[in-house]
């Protein structure tokens, strides 16, 4: 299996489909650095003492430049999914029996609970036609924006 052809995070989730490994983190970062830049922001510290605008543009450089390589080429935050699938000689941890109780795969579990899926398809079809699969969602636009918004953000309904 090439793992380039199909990021895939060690513990489940389809980098292709996350804001960062995707790159629209990048993108939509260099639009609003594009966007403070051009409207001249940099007044803002006189007005607002606890706003540091160069910390800001810092932040905004730094999102602008960087994208996540994936776990499988080291990038990715620091999880103990990597030393436990390869002391397991292991691709994916969705090919371990004990994904679903798993201590390493509980935050996952919890944030992604997705991932349950995508364990019980790997049974199904094995891993390599689960990621065929997710590249697909991923190319026909998938991504992991709507659940982390669900998550993550108070969404609030439109009364009818």
């Amino acid at each position: 299996m090439n793992k380039k052809d199909y990021p895939y995070g060690i513990c489940g989730v389809y980098c292709g489909q996350c804001p960062s490994g995707n790159g629209r983190i990048k993108i939509i970062a260099g639009e609003l650095k594009r966007l403070v830049d051009t409207s001249r922001y940099e007044w803002v510290e006189d007005v607002v003492k606890s706003f540091s605008f160069r910390e800001f543009r810092k932040g905004l450089e730094w999102f602008t430049n960087a994208q996540c390589p994936g776990c499988l080429n080291g990038g990715g935050a620091p999880c103990e999914n990597r030393k436990c699938a390869a002391k397991k000689s292991l691709e994916s941890c969705l090919l371990c029996n004990e994904y679903l109780t798993c201590d390493h795969t509980e935050y996952h579990r919890e944030w992604y609970p997705f991932v349950v899926d995508n364990y019980k398809r790997v049974k199904q079809v094995g891993l390599q036609k689960h990621l065929e699969e997710e590249e697909k969602r991923a190319k026909a636009g998938v991504d992991l924006m709507g659940h982390l918004e669900r998550r993550c953000c108070k969404i609030v309904k439109l009364e009818e």
